[in-house]
Parts: structure tokens; sequence; C-alpha cells
């Protein structure tokens, strides 16, 4: 069996929600930007990942689960929920 492989359209066409992380930052830190710099990365980056441009890079989705306190069991639903497209 072959792994999956996603290209930068495939994330377009079923974007993820991330308004539960959005939610979470926002509790914990503040502002975006406040939580982009205690990540270590730009807000710009920040702001792509949240918006679907990018694609979350494994090591920074496992400090943003220790800096946020999301519990093992919670983590799909803050990072791997998709959007509900209406028609």
């Amino acid at each position: 069996m072959g792994i999956c492989k996603m290209n930068q359209k495939d994330m377009v066409a079923r974007p993820f929600d991330y308004s539960k992380l959005r939610g979470r930052i926002k509790e914990k830190y503040g502002k975006e930007g406040t939580f982009a710099k205690a990540l270590g990365i730009s807000p710009k980056s920040l702001s792509d990942w949240l918006n679907n441009k990018k694609y979350w890079k494994h090591e920074f989705m496992s400090i943003a689960i220790e800096l946020l306190d999301i519990p093992d069991s919670e983590v799909g639903l803050y990072f791997f929920t998709r959007l509900v497209q209406t028609s």
C-alpha cells in the first residue's frame, strides 16, 4: 500500500477548520502574533497555516500542542477537523 500524498491543490479543495485552534490560541496567548513568537515562527507563517495556505510542519504542531496544553485525546479536534463546505 502506498503513502497518501496531498498537494497544495488538495489542501485548498479540502481545507481544515482551525476555528477551535484559533480560540485556544486567543484563550492562552491573547493574540496570534504572541503565540507565533512563543512557537518560534513568524506571524505570517502561522497565518498561512491557519488559513490553509501551507501545511503545518510536524515539529511545530507538536510544540503548539504542548504550548496550548491540548490533551492528546483532543489533538484531532484542533488540527484535523475538515471545514464543512456548504453549497
